[in-house]
């Protein structure tokens, strides 16, 4: 993630426009992932309203459902597809009214058909995307270790290994190490063995990782030389001059995840600033900040001016391999993910 700093030799000026970026607005609560506060990212949130959302952060969707079903009030969640069904059938969310998305119309087609709708009603702006394949160091981990997924359960690695603790990222990594690239009918028999692969795993781990920033260190320090990674990771330490490689061509594939915003029911803040985010996290002029921190804009014209070069330095480009799309899939089978992937966490 890219931050500005404000230098000592600043404009008063210039401080008290940072000092207005980094305050929060008590009119509207986001519920995110961490990384995604930064003002660049709603720059026209900031211009109208004096300041940024407040945010209220989580690791993993399961996490984040629960602190909303346990009472937390946020009025605008951003969660990945594969959520959006639960959230759906828990009545916690509320449709979107399109007509006040400004960027609406020029929303990527194939990201749009994987919005959930109930009666007509869209209740998933999908907002960004991005992939998930082998972060590694490559000074550590020669080409050849990493061309198959392979390398999660070689033995030289091992203690030296980390995951996603996210259940759809750990599920995409085992269905594909396992010759499963959809999940969206998968049989019995393969959620067995993706389960078993994690389990087979899950003793030569390091950890499971919660936030990106987190696995950059831990790569940084060495004690993490192969991860299961979104791109993020990539951009971001190869700008701090950190030793990392990305491998999206494995021979089994590698993963994209879309995420968007939901618009909670009955949030406690101006329904007009849910809509005044969602507009400025889909500006055409967001893409650019979206693509240098290592993520996709789900608007085509924000993305229009981003060259294959800068997409593959992100991450985001074009690959010849199998791409397993996280997309939504039933409840019943999510809550299987979710508690079978609890119980390898902790040793069964």
């Amino acid at each position: 993630m890219k931050f500005a700093t404000l230098l000592g030799a600043a404009s008063l000026a210039a401080v008290a426009l940072g000092q207005a970026a980094l305050a929060q607005d008590a009119e509207l609560t986001v519920l995110d992932y961490p990384g995604f506060e930064t003002p660049e990212f709603h720059q026209s949130y900031v211009a109208k309203n004096g300041a940024s959302p407040t945010f209220s952060f989580f690791g993993d969707e399961e996490e984040a459902f629960q602190k909303v079903q346990a009472g937390f009030q946020a009025d605008v969640a951003h969660i990945c597809s594969g959520s959006v069904n639960k959230w759906r059938e828990s009545g916690l969310l509320e449709p979107w009214d399109t007509t006040r998305i400004e960027s609406f119309a020029t929303l990527d087609a194939n990201l749009t058909g994987t919005a959930i709708s109930g009666e007509g009603e869209t209740l998933f702006i999908p907002t960004d995307w991005g992939t998930t394949a082998i972060a590694y160091n490559p000074d550590e981990v020669p080409a050849e270790d990493v061309a198959s997924l392979a390398v999660f359960q070689n033995p030289a690695y091992a203690g030296r290994i980390a995951i996603p603790d996210n259940v759809d990222d750990a599920w995409a990594l085992a269905y594909l190490a396992t010759g499963v690239t959809d999940w969206t009918n998968a049989t019995d028999e393969q959620f067995e063995a993706a389960a078993q692969w994690l389990r087979d795993v899950h003793p030569s781990l390091r950890t499971y990782w919660t936030d990106p920033a987190e696995l950059a260190q831990l790569m940084s320090t060495g004690e993490v030389l192969v991860a299961w990674a979104w791109n993020e990771t990539f951009p971001t330490m190869k700008e701090e001059g950190r030793p990392i490689g990305f491998q999206r061509e494995p021979a089994e594939g590698s993963s994209v995840w879309l995420c968007g915003l939901v618009n909670m029911t009955n949030g406690p803040g101006s329904e007009d600033k849910v809509y005044d985010y969602a507009n400025a996290f889909l500006a055409p002029e967001t893409a650019t900040a979206l693509v240098a921190a290592g993520w996709g804009s789900a608007n085509t014209a924000g993305m229009e001016g981003i060259g294959d070069e800068e997409l593959t330095a992100s991450g985001l480009g074009v690959i010849d391999a199998p791409i397993f799309a996280q997309l939504p899939i039933s409840i019943e089978s999510r809550e299987r993910h979710a508690q079978t992937f609890e119980e390898i966490k902790a040793g069964f």
